[in-house]
């Protein structure tokens, strides 16, 4: 079989596109070389987070990897069989786990048996979806495709500290997904917030719940079900202090999302209010999906059998790189962008192929 070739720098040029790459391959069965890993960042080359990903895809796949050091700006991975069982994987720093999940779970779809990972490393960090949007958000967005699995956060992890800790399971692999058209919402089910602080007094928490419920309220009209997650001194089991926010719309049709993480020095009502604000300006552009998930889905799509139709909030560059690079590796993709432009609202027809374990 001919190996195929991926140019790291395409597009947004970022760990996104090594990530995908070799979970495509893996799923695909096609042996992968890529070049110029992550060019187009301040720090090029694969980083500790990156390692993570590609190692774990390959312990599941069966594959083999060469290259897989820090810095390298290439790396080649030839697949095995997607066989199942049990893993543990450590990022080692406070990268994200989000980010390992968004290259395992396709993966792990196609597995011959059930398959469950343990990942440690960062819960809630910057320039990630954080751990409540994979399990509240993406995990029920992928249920209507036909894939069921579960996410349990066992301690959380923050920059710079990490040492997180989440357990994901995947009982019965779908070995496929179903196409499906996140067009239309449906009825308004509920409105929820989490709002999490560890290490921190409960107020941070609370206040950043009462920010994001304040903005739901007076820009929605709905009154959202809130939850708050704290721990008391001497019974905290994180390494350091960190807080964060998911505030969600459950819809009959879909689900969409925003978050928000603290730092030092910013206050409680700033991070409580950018995660509220952040998904009220996507449910105002009319779309199905918000911006997180129109990056995260086409990847299942162009997997699955028949034609799906999406309405994603922004076309952001990921996207685009996204829907460019499924092109090069599975075979008999393809899509539209029927409306809309980058950095706007956008609908996209999207032929999946149909790909069976």
């Amino acid at each position: 079989m001919s190996w195929v070739e991926i140019d790291g720098s395409m597009g947004e040029g970022g760990g996104q596109i090594l990530r995908t790459s070799v979970a495509l391959a893996a799923i695909a069965g096609k042996p992968l070389r890529i070049v110029n890993i992550r060019a187009k960042r301040k720090n090029p080359g694969l980083r500790p987070q990156h390692l993570t990903a590609v190692r774990a895809i390959a312990a599941i796949s069966g594959g083999k990897l060469e290259g897989d050091r820090v810095g390298s700006m290439e790396l080649t991975f030839r697949p095995g069989r997607i066989k199942g069982g049990s893993f543990r994987f450590d990022v080692g720093t406070a990268g994200s786990v989000s980010l390992v999940l968004q290259a395992l779970l396709p993966v792990m779809a196609y597995a011959e048996a059930p398959v469950r990972v343990e990942i440690r490393g960062g819960t809630d960090v910057p320039m990630a979806p954080t751990i409540d949007y994979v399990r509240e958000v993406l995990r029920p967005l992928l249920g209507f495709l036909g894939y069921e699995f579960t996410v349990r956060v066992k301690r959380r992890g923050h920059y710079p500290r990490g040492g997180g800790i989440v357990e994901v399971e995947v009982p019965r692999p779908p070995k496929g997904f179903k196409a499906r058209d996140f067009t239309e919402r449906g009825r308004l089910v509920e409105a929820r917030i989490r709002s999490h602080a560890v290490r921190l007094p409960r107020h941070v928490a609370e206040r950043q719940a009462r920010s994001a419920s304040e903005v739901l309220r007076r820009e929605l009209r709905v009154e959202p079900r809130t939850e708050i997650e704290w721990y008391e001194p001497g019974r905290d089991p994180h390494l350091g202090p960190g807080s964060g926010v998911l505030a969600w719309l459950v819809f009959e049709k879909t689900v969409m999302g925003g978050d928000s993480i603290g730092k030092k020095g910013k206050p409680a009502e700033v991070v409580g209010r950018e995660a509220a604000e952040q998904l009220v300006e996507d449910y105002r552009t009319g779309a199905a999906l918000d911006r997180h998930a129109s990056d995260m889905l086409p990847v299942y799509l162009a997997l699955a059998e028949g034609v799906s139709t999406i309405h994603g909030a922004l076309l952001t560059s990921h996207a685009q790189t996204i829907l460019e690079l499924l092109k090069i590796i599975i075979d008999g993709y393809k899509y539209e962008i029927v409306e809309g432009a980058p950095g706007a609202p956008f609908k996209a027809r999207i032929h999946g192929a149909g790909v069976k374990a």
